[in-house]
């Protein structure tokens, strides 16, 4: 049985699950026991072993070439390509780790030990997603998804992250339209299943956070 060591509420190992998903593969989650360790890694059936994940990336893109989530037109890949980059860089620090992982344990994230939540900390990455949520939905307006009119590796990125914060209702839906539009398709795609059902202990996700239509 394929294998994604993950972190349930870590961005990448949530882009992880998602692009292994979109590939139509079943696999088995497992918590790691090292929280140091990097992370995710897929162990595949043949006992290959992708460690990070663009080494994930290149393993599912290359070895499981059906339902690609690289554009072929030149731009738009480049666009994906692009979004990844954000979405792991500047979206990661200035956003979700100032809010997301203040707010959950490092068993769940990866975070440093838990401590009392840095408000000045969310403060700043609230202004910061605000921001990103106008980019985001300028971007699905134009595309229809982020890149292009498919869903492709820069959607599930980023959608990796607006999940994770919309675990906790930090995401001011009614006030990003297009945002939340292009929120809606991704959450109906199958790849999503899993992670709307995760549920953290002693922190249950908000009460629409599971639904299609919100």
């Amino acid at each position: 049985m394929r294998r994604l060591v993950h972190l349930l509420l870590s961005p990448p190992s949530r882009f992880a699950r998602l692009l292994v998903a979109e590939k139509r593969l079943t696999f088995d989650p497992v918590t790691p026991e090292d929280m140091a360790a990097q992370l995710p890694v897929f162990i595949d059936m043949d006992g290959t072993r992708a460690v990070g994940l663009w080494a994930i990336v290149d393993h599912m893109e290359g070895g499981y070439p059906e339902h690609p989530l690289t554009p072929e037109d030149s731009i738009a890949r480049a666009e994906s390509l692009r979004l990844i980059d954000w979405a792991m860089g500047a979206l990661h620090e200035n956003v979700t780790r100032r809010i997301v992982y203040e707010k959950a344990s490092q068993r769940f994230t990866g975070a440093p030990a838990k401590r009392a939540p840095d408000m000045e900390a969310i403060r700043g990455g609230r202004d910061a997603l605000k921001a990103a949520l106008r980019d985001i939905g300028s971007s699905a307006e134009q595309h229809g998804y982020l890149a292009s009119r498919e869903c492709t590796l820069g959607d599930l990125a980023v959608a990796a992250h607006i999940s994770a914060l919309d675990y906790f209702g930090e995401i001011p839906w009614g006030e990003h339209q297009g945002a939340a539009e292009w929120y809606m398709r991704m959450k109906s795609r199958p790849s999503f299943r899993s992670l709307l059902a995760d549920r953290v202990p002693g922190q249950p996700p908000v009460s629409h956070y599971a639904e299609l239509d919100a």
